[in-house]
């Protein structure tokens, strides 16, 4: 990692890498006190953040600081380097020819620098302090909430602040940590790890289908009586196109007979015979394995993504977001819940 900086510096500035370069190898290698490296590290992406963004007030918005704490780090850095990295006036900002420097010997090896300091001061510190997340109501309660007990055992220190919701949050502005779910937006600070497919299953119960014919294929769901989704942000009801394991894909065309606006009633109409539904598997599959819901039309499934867990500060990411994270991802592939999830596989 010592030649991004080299390559960037003068031979009378390379004296001031004991504080940058080599001063976080050196934090890495020997495992000293990283609190120098981290610092630095932080001056680092505040900088690369800075000229990304072109302004401090949007790099402190995509790092959760805030913009005095963004051009601090960056006056730190350019003090260390003995050299100007922006040209600041009052409506934006424009890298030197040093920091156009800069920022081409590190913009590329930040996040991996980053990953390397999280994984050691992961190591060196035991996780605390209060986890905010983000999870899907019903995916929440069923699969992640029943970690929490061992969770806490093993981690005492940390303390849960949970907010159980279907909607896409926005991890930096609303203060989140870790978010579980599908489709979130994506930036340079926002890390995704897939947890499962996200497959959208037939199913109804045996006594609404009881006296009537199983559909055969997608076409066959309009005769039934259907269970609908509105969705509030647009207000339109979701259709789905289904495919089976030959790659054959068929509009599942529904009959509205009911319309709600979360999956949790949806399934909860289903079960009491309302109708029929197109549901995710992970919201149905302790109902399928009782015996509640059917699942009709079992080659039949609609790719809706993945459940994905997202984290912001991937650079000094605390060890309480670390530990959470590898906790949530041992225990789906321990219980092969991907597997389980998958729609083509049921």
């Amino acid at each position: 990692m010592e030649d991004i900086f080299c390559s960037v510096l003068t031979s009378s500035q390379y004296w001031h890498l004991p504080r940058i370069g080599l001063g976080i190898i050196a934090a890495i290698s020997f495992k000293l006190p990283l609190k120098v490296a981290m610092e630095t590290l932080q001056n680092l992406e505040s900088f690369v953040r800075s000229a990304e963004e072109g302004s401090f007030s949007a790099a402190g918005r995509r790092m959760s600081i805030t913009a005095a704490a963004v051009s601090r780090n960056v006056a730190v850095l350019e003090q260390n380097l003995g050299v100007r990295l922006f040209q600041r006036s009052t409506r934006k900002l424009t890298l030197t020819e040093g920091g156009e420097r800069l920022l081409t010997g590190v913009k590329g090896k930040l996040e991996e620098l980053s990953e390397a300091i999280s994984d050691v001061t992961a190591g060196g510190q035991e996780p605390s302090g209060t986890l905010k997340v983000s999870l899907p109501t019903t995916v929440g309660m069923d699969y992640i909430l029943p970690l929490l007990p061992a969770f806490l055992a093993r981690y005492p220190a940390v303390t849960v602040d949970w907010r159980f919701t279907n909607r896409q949050v926005d991890l930096v502005g609303e203060g989140f940590e870790v978010a579980i779910g599908g489709g979130f937006e994506l930036s340079p600070s926002i890390t995704a790890r897939i947890l499962t497919p996200l497959h959208i299953v037939a199913v109804a119960s045996p006594s609404y289908m009881e006296g009537r014919p199983s559909p055969v294929t997608p076409d066959d769901l309009f005769a039934l009586s259907g269970i609908l989704m509105r969705s509030d942000t647009n207000g339109r009801i979701r259709n789905w196109m289904m495919r089976n394991r030959q790659g054959r894909e068929v509009a599942a065309r529904m009959n509205p007979v009911t319309v709600v606006n979360d999956p949790a009633p949806m399934v909860k109409a289903a079960i009491l015979g309302m109708g029929t539904a197109l549901v995710a598997v992970p919201d149905v599959a302790h109902h399928l394995e009782s015996g509640a819901l059917v699942r009709l039309l079992p080659q039949w499934y609609a790719d809706a993504g993945a459940i994905s867990l997202y984290h912001s500060g991937r650079a000094l990411r605390p060890a309480k977001i670390t530990a959470f994270v590898e906790h949530v991802f041992e225990h789906f592939k321990r219980q092969r819940l991907a597997e389980k999830f998958a729609g083509s596989r049921a």
